[in-house]
């Protein structure tokens, strides 16, 4: 196992589309699936009304989190940060090229940000377990 540099895992979030929104509000934690854009400084989606965007409008905490598997090879990256949601074409303008377009074909009108604070991440080679070292009473 390998903790990844912070460019490391940007540059790992910028290679997948498809990842999950982790939103606290009071003693609830919900996770949505969403799919995303990102620059590395911001992570973007769109989304309807509903738990989701009352969630992320609401949440005391976001979280962000995208994992791969291919072959034996792992890594997953979760990044924490500030949340709002796009409301003004100047806002929209700012974002640049970063353009998140939904999988399947439904209307999402809000255009959801996050701003990355902080983000980590591991990437690992997968491998049978290995042997367990004998317990021994001290």
């Amino acid at each position: 196992m390998q903790v990844l540099s912070e460019a490391r895992a940007k540059e790992l979030l910028k290679t997948r589309r498809l990842g999950r929104v982790i939103e606290r509000v009071g003693d609830i934690i919900e996770v949505f699936p969403v799919n995303y854009d990102t620059d590395g400084e911001r992570i973007v989606f769109r989304t309807a009304p509903g738990t989701k965007l009352a969630g992320f409008i609401a949440a005391q905490e976001v979280l962000f989190e995208v994992d791969e598997l291919i072959d034996a090879h792992a890594w997953s990256v979760v990044a924490r940060g500030q949340a709002w949601l796009i409301e003004t074409d100047v806002e929209l303008a700012e974002l640049g090229s970063i353009k998140p377009q939904p999988l399947l074909p439904t209307v999402k009108e809000h255009i959801a940000v996050l701003e990355i604070d902080s983000i980590s991440g591991r990437e690992f080679t997968i491998g049978p377990e290995p042997e367990a070292e004998p317990e021994t009473i001290a």
